[in-house]
């Protein structure tokens, strides 16, 4: 599972000499920096400029903003990676630990993106204020809320579910906590977090336009992006522009497929757990770069002795026990319940707060109000994910077990993963008008236009872990049909579709703020729900009923994770763990 490189010939010469690779290295460095710096021009403007500059429909000015909206995003993403990998690493080591941080990563998936902007907007502005610095750092946190729970959720289940083997050959090894993170659990993880760093990629593209167009009450910052330029298109009603702004993301998804993704997939191919005989391995120009290269080269060199120096220091704690054991089968301590008893404490006081927040400006009739339409939201919710899993798992299953078609078709998804649901608002809202449709029917689908492609993604990455030895023993025994999901694609894919499906639920009930009130030019039609209601409250600057309606939408989805997801993800990891 390490990853195999062969050093250049300058380097095994005892010598250090540019070549071919190298220049080719260094252009595409020195062209990412350039990107880089014009992209970023401006952020440390006055905030005024915003006003005096304001964004147009100008075709000219387009490639500016998606190179603004890709910056944004890039590094909303190198944010969730630093996130994943302490917070999901900190709730699979530590049952203490894992009892508080996984119950607020439901509620943190669940609070939608205008609850965030709504609340640290202010804050994130005080940062830098009076520069566009500061409504940078909002859209780039905001960003980062569509990216980072999805990425935890798989890293998380990826730790808790190390085979037997690996764990026991770190142990025999007598790796240190830190090697054994980096050379063993980090590998494993490292293809399924690949594919969902694809995923909320493109994901965010979906919540871009809240990030960039922000408005909560009298506040109002559009800051020059993809996100604002759809906005504006869609005030206008201007189709021609909509045209042009999908052009212009499709050539952007494609341009981060090549340079960061495709890389990226390549390089982790090396860390299945399983690799197939004869199936070829995927391929990147830019990884063909960067391995020969002999500067980068030397670069790698030092970077492993620099971790290889911090795994003697035994950062991580080495523990010779089995693999995490589930916590809810162990015998609780006294410190446990310590524990426990002050989590609940917390959780009553914060409740307590937010009761007499809300009750202090609105009655039992709006919090009965808020309760029925989260109710109609969850419904919306649960039906559109059992449709989704219908159509997509069998999908994704064929996809997995096919290396080439997954390449061949990862570049799409992430296209469509990436469609915004505002973009489909002219059809939505002219097809609804025109044909009388009922809005609480027909505008659903948009919940679940950006996030299904979690299921279809986690999918791909868990049947492709299927091994070959276990296909061609089931085709041997004929073994084909209902029996063949039964006992050997569901055990397999299982633990990746309950990711797949929790980040999609909880990336629904997000998406609601946008399905659920629709807007093209004038028109305006909305749903009965929870999104809808947040989404007008947020529009008037109403905090109380801001947060009644987090509140009810948080307190729905922990019950459901709690209730359903979580039981079935305790029950994958006792009875689907390889080893």
């Amino acid at each position: 599972m390490s990853l195999r490189t062969e050093p250049p010939v300058s380097v095994r010469a005892g010598r250090l000499i540019l070549g071919v690779w190298d220049v080719l290295a260094i252009v595409l460095v020195l062209a990412l920096i350039v990107v880089v710096a014009r992209t970023s021009q401006g952020i440390l403007a006055p905030l005024k400029t915003l006003d005096s500059e304001p964004v147009t429909l100008d075709l000219a000015n387009l490639p500016g903003y998606a190179g603004r909206t890709a910056l944004r995003m890039l590094a909303a993403l190198a944010l969730s990676l630093l996130f994943t990998f302490t917070y999901a690493t900190l709730a699979a080591k530590s049952r203490r630990a894992e009892m508080i941080l996984i119950p607020v990563l439901d509620i943190l998936q669940s609070v939608p993106i205008l609850g965030f902007i709504s609340v640290t907007v202010i804050w994130f502005m005080s940062l830098a204020p009076g520069r566009v610095l500061g409504a940078e750092f909002a859209a780039v946190f905001a960003i980062f809320t569509s990216q980072a729970w999805n990425m935890a959720f798989s890293f998380y289940q990826s730790l808790r579910t190390v085979p037997d083997d690996l764990v026991e050959a770190s142990h025999n090894l007598q790796m240190s906590g830190w090697m054994r993170f980096w050379r063993v659990e980090v590998p494993f993880a490292m293809p399924a977090l690949v594919w969902n760093m694809m995923m909320s990629m493109s994901g965010a593209w979906f919540f871009v336009v809240a990030a960039e167009a922000i408005s909560v009450g009298d506040t109002t910052i559009t800051l020059p992006g993809i996100g604002a330029y759809i906005a504006l298109a869609i005030q206008q009603e201007n189709l021609a522009a909509i045209g042009w702004v999908i052009a212009t993301m499709l050539v952007v998804i494609l341009i981060y497929d090549q340079i960061v993704f495709r890389p990226l997939v390549a390089w982790v191919d090396r860390f299945r757990y399983e690799q197939e005989a004869g199936v070829r391995e995927s391929q990147s120009w830019v990884l063909v770069i960067l391995r020969r290269s002999a500067l980068l080269h030397a670069a790698r060199a030092g970077i492993a002795g620099l971790i290889g120096a911090a795994g003697r220091l035994r950062v991580l704690p080495q523990r010779r026990s089995r693999p995490i054991p589930d916590p809810g089968h162990q015998q609780r301590g006294w410190g446990d319940w310590a524990w426990l008893i002050a989590l609940a404490a917390t959780v009553a006081l914060a409740l307590w707060e937010i009761i007499e927040f809300v009750l202090a400006s609105l009655s039992g009739t709006d919090v009965v109000d808020a309760a029925l339409r989260g109710g109609a939201t969850f419904t919306r919710v649960i039906v559109l994910i059992a449709l989704a899993s219908l159509v997509w798992v069998p999908v994704a299953v064929w996809i997995g077990l096919r290396p080439r078609w997954a390449q061949r078709i990862q570049p799409l998804v992430q296209f469509l993963a990436a469609f915004p649901a505002n973009v489909a608002f002219p059809v939505a809202v002219s097809a609804i008008v025109a044909l009388r449709l009922d809005p609480d029917i027909w505008l659903s689908p948009l919940m679940v236009l950006g996030t299904q492609w979690y299921i279809l993604f986690n999918v791909i990455a868990g049947a492709s872990t299927i091994p070959s030895e276990l296909r061609d023993v089931s085709a041997n025994l004929q073994v084909h049909g209902w029996l063949w999901w039964r006992r050997v694609a569901l055990p397999a894919i299982f633990p990746y579709y309950l990711t797949g499906a929790i980040t999609a639920a909880g990336g629904s009930w997000n998406a609601s703020i946008v399905a659920e009130l629709a807007s093209w030019g004038d028109t305006q039609l909305a749903a009965y729900g929870l999104g809808s209601y947040i989404a007008r409250a947020t529009a008037k600057a109403d905090f109380p009923r801001i947060v009644l309606g987090i509140a009810v939408m948080s307190a729905l989805v922990v019950l459901l994770n709690r209730l359903f997801w979580r039981p079935l993800y305790r029950y994958a990891e006792q009875r689907f763990r390889a080893g």
